[in-house]
């Protein structure tokens, strides 16, 4: 590992690979009291990542209400009632997200000067880092997967626009537009090299990129950074390979955690990370013998979705929280800009609102005495007596016409196949490498797709109805050659709703098979 000596001389392994060097502190941008002001960096000790220090612009972000409201989203949504560790939050994932991207993008410019990485371009990926979560509503995907997908099935929100709604929410309520560009150097008007389009590009990739024969690329609506420094939006979300420094964090946090083992070790990532140039489009690359390393990243995911996140027990913890919340949404009232009152769906809408709105709205329910709440309250005394539905079955599905549950990143692509490597000896030279070359052993499929039937009210049966529930779902799935899946459209969520709200009987099972018929 690369070291420097009192005396500033390098390490006999760092003189082997020059370019190849560890990540370091993240310059200030700023003027010619950078040097001065750096000494006021606050140093975050973290679990993960150890000592952080911060850059002062970072600080006062993180020092705002909008932002500190994260410390209220928990970051695993219904995992928590699994998992009794899982109890961290987008506040500590998010300083965390913003540190790896200055050590990244710190490590790239330190490595190739040619590449021309200024200090503020390190800033703003930072603050891009930093405040890529912002939008995220109670229990976090929850809110946006389950909840407004059901209040609002064909709206195409996301909480990557409520980040960015909700970042120059932050900005301008505490005055930092000021602050960014007479303190800090950053370019915050004009169409050009805009620092805070710059920002908000790279939080919501989604609105501003296209596909092409399934490559995607820069759209060309992007204004914050020239073609030439198009690498720079791969660091915080690469929409391309999946690779980035979200992963790097929430791998490494949710897996201590939930006391799982990740192998992936994202500071050798970073070191031998290196930009090369494909066909006028700069990636950002790994060292060639990294190849097996990568799919430790992916495999990491796979399990954490597979053991936590779409748990049984963690997908019915959120689904009765999310009837819960359907239940109140027009009970409880957020109040607003200029006074005005929003539910609970349409609080996303109005960041003023939106910023009151975390997990406690649970709490809240469960503290109403207010007759309007009373079922909802109900679903609530259920989820903490345990008394939660039930998973009467499921089975895993080949269609591919099912909403993807647990994959690698990339649904069921290849991770891999899309990222580019480079030799020690042509460092410039990019290249792909097939995934027969990196090992016979690795799978085959990438993705998988279960679905699962949740009997809402267990209580009201004893072991014979469970079995017969059982029984009758099993038809439904497994053994009836009939139900040709391939042919169903609807969004499984959709499907497992329609289900778990009836009672599982014969009838249920023509039901079903009905539905899928209707979708042919």
């Amino acid at each position: 590992m690369f070291q420097r000596t009192p005396n500033g001389a390098q390490s006999d392994a760092a003189q082997q690979s020059e370019w190849a060097r560890p990540p370091v502190d993240p310059p200030l941008a700023g003027g010619e009291d950078s040097l001065y002001k750096i000494l006021h960096f606050t140093v975050f000790n973290d679990p993960i990542h150890g000592h952080m220090k911060l850059h002062p612009l970072l600080v006062r972000i993180i020092n705002t209400p909008e932002f500190q409201r994260l410390r209220n989203i928990k970051q695993l949504g219904g995992a928590y009632f699994v998992y009794p560790g899982a109890s961290h939050n987008r506040f500590e994932h998010s300083i965390g997200v913003g540190y790896l991207a200055g050590q990244l993008a710190t490590s790239l410019k330190i490595n190739q000067p040619e590449l021309d990485i200024s200090d503020q371009d390190v800033l703003c990926v930072q603050i891009a880092g930093l405040c890529h979560d912002l939008g995220h509503g109670p229990f976090s995907h929850l809110y946006d997967g389950l909840f407004i997908s059901e209040t609002e099935p064909k709206t195409k929100w996301k909480h990557e626009k409520a980040s960015v709604d909700m970042f120059e929410y932050l900005v301008e309520n505490n005055g930092l537009r000021r602050v960014m560009k007479e303190e800090y150097g950053l370019n915050t008007e004009g169409e050009n090299e805009n620092d805070l389009e710059f920002i908000k590009e790279m939080i919501n990739r989604t609105e501003n990129e296209k596909s092409v024969s399934n490559v995607t690329i820069l759209a060309p609506q992007y204004k914050g950074r020239s073609k030439e420094k198009s690498f720079l939006y791969d660091i915080v979300s690469n929409k391309e390979t999946g690779i980035d420094v979200d992963k790097f964090d929430y791998f490494a946090r949710d897996c201590y955690h939930l006391g799982f083992q990740s192998n992936f070790d994202h500071k050798r990532f970073i070191m031998f990370a290196r930009v090369c140039d494909v066909d006028g489009k700069k990636y950002i690359c790994s060292r060639d013998k990294e190849a097996a390393n990568l799919y430790d990243i992916f495999h990491t995911r796979h399990t954490i979705h597979r053991r936590a996140c779409q748990h049984r027990v963690t997908k019915s913890v959120e689904i009765m929280i999310k009837d819960a919340l359907l239940k109140a949404n027009d009970e409880i009232k957020i109040e607003g800009s200029e006074g005005k009152l929003f539910s609970l769906s349409e609080a996303k809408g109005d960041m003023e609102a939106y910023v009151k709105l975390t997990d406690q709205v649970v709490e809240e329910i469960s503290r109403s005495t207010s007759e309007s709440l009373k079922d909802a309250r109900e679903i609530i005394e259920r989820i903490m007596t345990r008394k939660l539905y039930w998973c009467v079955g499921e089975a895993k599905l080949v269609s591919m016409a099912f909403t993807i549950t647990m994959d690698y990143g990339m649904e069921n692509t290849d991770p891999i196949s899309k990222t580019y490597f480079y030799k020690k000896t042509k460092p410039d030279r990019a290249f792909k490498i097939p995934k027969a070359k990196v090992s016979m052993l690795l799978p085959e499929y990438f993705s998988e797709t279960i679905l699962r039937v949740y009997w809402k009210n267990p209580e009201d049966g004893g072991k014979e109805k469970k079995k017969e529930m059982q029984l009758a779902v099993k038809d439904c799935l497994i053994r009836n050659p009939s139900s040709d899946y391939t042919s169903i459209t609807v969004n499984m969520f959709v499907l497992i709703n329609f289900m778990y709200k009836h009672r599982f009987t014969k009838k249920m099972t023509k039901q079903l098979q009905e539905l899928t018929n209707e979708s042919e």
